[in-house]
């Protein structure tokens, strides 16, 4: 896929993302490029948190905002920078499995809180 496609693609997610999280009336900021909407209820996204395209939504907790979560989403964000909207089925694929999934390996056990340091 073309890069620029791709680019396109991830800030359409991202869009879409951001008027999900203002239906429960998110908070939003900007981190390190990628747009950060917390305060959302728990139901609203999955684990500690998701990033879809260029925005991250999550809850209220420190962690779940945190240099070291913020890092690990922003791969997430370049990721799906990188592949478009195929990065949703291709995460699908690698499974649920932090350890066995090649997207949050890249983007840092660790940081997305998956693994103690």
């Amino acid at each position: 896929m073309h890069p620029e496609r791709a680019r396109r693609q991830a800030e359409l997610v991202g869009r879409l993302a951001r008027a999900y999280a203002r239906l429960f009336r998110a908070r939003h900021e900007q981190r390190e490029g990628l747009h950060v909407c917390w305060g959302l209820p728990k139901r609203a996204y999955p684990r500690g948190g998701v990033t879809w395209g260029d925005t991250y939504l999550t809850g209220d907790g420190d962690r779940a905002r945190s240099a070291a979560r913020i890092r690990h989403e922003t791969v997430h964000a370049d990721q799906w920078r990188r592949y478009g909207f195929r990065f949703a089925w291709l995460y699908l694929r690698a499974g649920r499995e932090a350890e066995a999934n090649r997207f949050e390996v890249e983007a840092g056990l660790e940081d997305g809180g998956y693994r103690q340091a």
